[in-house]
């Protein structure tokens, strides 16, 4: 490299010619088939605006993607989502609260099944004691805890 070439730049990475498809066995067994793959490589912004449609948004956003500021992608500029409200409330609303949200298994023999409905009530709870220790929006709350079930309600809680 001499002192006139810049060598590398950013802008060879705007350039990504690479393609990595699935293996066959795991694509045979996907839950989608190639014609969604087809759409997303067709319109890749309009793909992902229609998937954002399936969750509920407290505010749309303005831009579903503003690459003004390479290699710095922002999605869905000024929409805000709330996450508890998009992995409970709205499953608990269209009255799957009874379908299982997941199952959780601990050391052998220690097992349990969580539905919607469960799950809800238990971060509603936990969200209320957060906020009576006086926690609220914008603050930092650390979870230290192992792979349980309480982890899951703790974050969900946050959210």
């Amino acid at each position: 490299m001499s002192d006139t070439d810049p060598g590398p730049t950013l802008s060879n990475l705007m350039h990504e010619e690479r393609r990595f498809p699935p293996p066959e066995d795991f694509a045979a067994n996907a839950n989608v088939t190639a014609d969604v793959y087809e759409l997303a490589a067709a319109d890749r912004v309009g793909f992902w605006e229609e998937q954002a449609r399936r969750l509920e948004w407290a505010q749309d956003w303005d831009t579903a993607l503003d690459w003004s500021n390479p290699p710095f992608a922002k999605w869905f500029v000024g929409g805000k989502l709330n996450a508890a409200v998009n992995c409970l409330d709205r499953h608990v609303a269209a009255g799957r609260g009874d379908k299982v949200a997941f199952y959780w298994e601990g050391e052998p023999g220690d097992t349990r099944t969580i539905t919607y409905a469960d799950l809800t009530r238990e971060v509603c709870r936990a969200a209320n004691a957060i906020t009576e220790l006086g926690i609220g929006k914008g603050d930092r709350v650390a979870i230290y805890l192992p792979m349980i079930p309480e982890t899951v309600v703790a974050m969900l809680a946050c959210a």
